[in-house]
């Protein structure tokens, strides 16, 4: 069998430990060795690649981890790692090393590795300068935001009791923007120093609603009050809806009472407003109820006049001609118009009683014409006719035979029919 060895370009982990692939060869069957002191080890293969990309793909496996090497130092030797963890990544890499089936000089490797711990001990003083130099900085950044929120509570508290109500309300807004756009300090600073803060705005802030306040007093909510009270009655003044729009002027008027006293001249203007309002909807309810009284009374003659002609139709003689006449005069009672209620009932009474009698005297005439009445009438006189021969011929089959009770029964029976089917073909000739 013979062994091909090939050379590999240098890597970035060469500086570190040489050219890897000179620790490598790939056998005829594609396995791949690495030398060691104590001789070659199989590594593995790479099935279906050429000897050179076999030999190459461990040589990568060994970098990489050559590279992890490197970088590890480089952290601890800058202070970038805490000592425990830098520990505990010198124990990892150190069993990678073991367990790495790669092509380079493990030996190297292992040995690099070894020499990453004494670092440690060696770069402690660098890792606490540096953890101290952040911590420092860290203090004096927060120093300097203590100081920031200081000074801006520090002036709101001067604002507290400030009675330049407009230019201070804006710098407090102005504060607190600035309040936000700080960074966080610790919980509980942060909580101490925004209570002192929302103290001085809350104490301005009442400060100011109660020097408003003052100024508006109780005249002024009596003018909001009695504006309100204006509007609506104006928006009123033009409806039609004369009773409960009246009835809500009642109301309006009560609440203007109950609104008590404002200034003098700024009541004497709403009220003039007010009854304006008041009185040209009601000048317009007062004209519309006149006109509507003249209407009604000549409505209520007209109903007067043809009252008699609607009752003339009684007694009927003929069920159409009454009909006609009535539906004549109907239209024209609807037509006519508004009547005062309490005084149309008593007409609108007399006019039902003729139009029940004209629909009793309609309803009379089809149940005398009414072709399925009189079939029903005749199959009630046929069927009587036929029961009362069937209990005849029953009673004299009864006698022959000499049972006397049953045919009484039958001859009993008989005679009860007759006094139904007199009553029946009473009915019938009523259709005829």
């Amino acid at each position: 069998m013979t062994d091909i060895n090939f050379p590999h370009q240098a890597s970035a982990a060469s500086a570190l430990i040489g050219d890897p692939s000179a620790f490598g060869r790939v056998a005829e069957d594609g396995t791949v060795y690495v030398r060691t002191s104590q001789g070659e080890k199989a590594v593995g293969s790479y099935p279906g690649k050429s000897p050179e990309e076999a030999l190459a793909y461990f040589v990568r496996k060994f970098e990489v981890l050559a590279a992890e090497v490197a970088l590890l130092a480089a952290r601890i030797k800058s202070g970038a790692m805490v000592p425990a963890d830098a520990y505990a990544a010198v124990k990892k890499l150190r069993d990678q090393v073991k367990e790495l089936n790669g092509v380079g000089d493990l030996e190297a490797l292992a040995a690099s590795v070894d020499q990453i711990e004494p670092l440690i001990e060696g770069h402690r003083e660098a890792y606490e300068a540096k953890k101290a130099a952040e911590i420092a900085a860290k203090a004096a950044r927060r120093e300097q935001i203590l100081v920031e929120k200081e000074k801006i509570v520090a002036e709101a508290e001067t604002l507290a009791l400030s009675e330049s109500w407009k230019a201070t309300g804006d710098r407090l807004k102005v504060l607190l923007d600035e309040w936000k756009a700080a960074p966080r300090l610790d919980k509980k600073t942060d909580a101490e120093l925004w209570k002192r803060f929302s103290s001085s705005r809350n104490k301005f802030d009442k400060r100011r609603r109660t020097h408003f306040a003052s100024l508006e007093a109780s005249q002024a909510l009596v003018a909001d009050a009695k504006k309100k009270i204006v509007e609506e009655a104006e928006k009123l003044a033009t409806s039609t809806e004369w009773v409960p729009t009246a009835k809500r002027f009642k109301v309006l008027m009560d609440q203007w009472k109950a609104a008590g006293r404002g200034k003098k001249n700024d009541d004497a203007k709403l009220w003039a407003r007010f009854k304006a309002a008041q009185d040209k909807f009601f000048a317009a309810k007062n004209a519309d109820l006149e006109k509507r009284d003249v209407t009604m009374a000549a409505n209520l003659a007209k109903r007067q006049e043809l009252l008699p002609l609607i009752e003339a139709l009684l007694p009927i003689s003929d069920v159409k001609e009454a009909r006609k006449k009535l539906n004549e005069y109907l239209r024209s009672w609807e037509k006519i118009g508004m009547t005062h209620r309490d005084k149309r009932a008593s007409l609108d009474a007399r006019v039902a009683a003729v139009e029940s009698a004209v629909k009793e005297a309609e309803a009379e005439i089809w149940r005398k014409t009414d072709p399925a009445a009189k079939k029903r009438a005749q199959e009630v006189v046929a069927q009587l006719t036929e029961s009362i021969a069937s209990y005849e011929k029953s009673a004299a089959k009864y006698a022959a035979s000499g049972n006397t009770k049953k045919a009484n029964e039958a001859n009993e029976s008989a005679v009860a029919r007759r006094v139904w089917l007199a009553e029946a073909e009473k009915s019938l000739a009523e259709f005829n």
